[in-house]
């Protein structure tokens, strides 16, 4: 069982990373937290590791700190929520705020993550309310950031439709945030992760 991998990171995008681990590729889904957090490509990154398998698949997936891996482990410990919509809700809110709206059984700021409905929201405020009192997180600042990428954009919507937002409603948020952006030649300077902050907050106004 594979816990933890530290090698260096040949790869990564809003989805998914490639480590090189002395010659050895191990492909990891991340959430959206731990992405904004990555080191730039060819440095060298340490990941938590928390390895699913299935009869028919090995799949890991990583997170930037320990916490972050415990939430998702308690995450997976409530009927209905797999390993990827545990990834969707700690892409949906930074952990400091999910952790602090389980705490509160802040219902209306859980069912603010794309796919998590009323139900499953106070469910997740019912079930791990005593649970997660043990996680303590820090809000932290974003991290590195990338330079620019002709992909950003594409990979920005890419990414928001996979928490569940549509295609088009993703675009539309993107290129509000890019005409917001003044200057920078219509956005076109913006790191990745950043327009993908900035969409997500223009989306959860919708």
């Amino acid at each position: 069982m594979i816990a933890s991998i530290t090698g260096i990171l040949k790869q990564k995008t809003p989805h998914s990373i490639l480590v090189d681990v002395h010659g050895v590729g191990y492909e990891a889904v991340v959430p959206l937290t731990t992405f904004y957090l990555l080191p730039s490509q060819d440095e060298t990154v340490h990941l938590w590791i928390y390895t699913h398998v299935r009869e028919d698949a090995l799949q890991l997936f990583g997170f930037w700190t320990a916490e972050e891996k415990n939430v998702f482990l308690l995450l997976l410990g409530i009927s209905g929520i797999g390993p990827k919509l545990a990834i969707n809700i700690l892409s949906g809110l930074p952990l400091a705020e999910l952790v602090g709206a389980v705490k509160r059984g802040d219902v209306a700021k859980l069912s603010s993550i794309p796919g998590i409905g009323k139900k499953t929201a106070a469910r997740l405020a019912l079930e791990l309310k005593e649970k997660i009192l043990s996680v303590s997180v820090d809000s932290g600042a974003a991290g590195p950031i990338l330079g620019k990428d002709a992909q950003r954009i594409e990979d920005a919507v890419s990414a928001l439709v996979n928490l569940g937002y549509k295609s088009p409603l993703a675009k539309d948020a993107v290129k509000a945030v890019l005409k917001s952006r003044n200057g920078e030649s219509g956005g076109e300077g913006l790191p990745i992760e950043e327009l993908i902050k900035e969409t997500l907050k223009v989306l959860s106004r919708t």
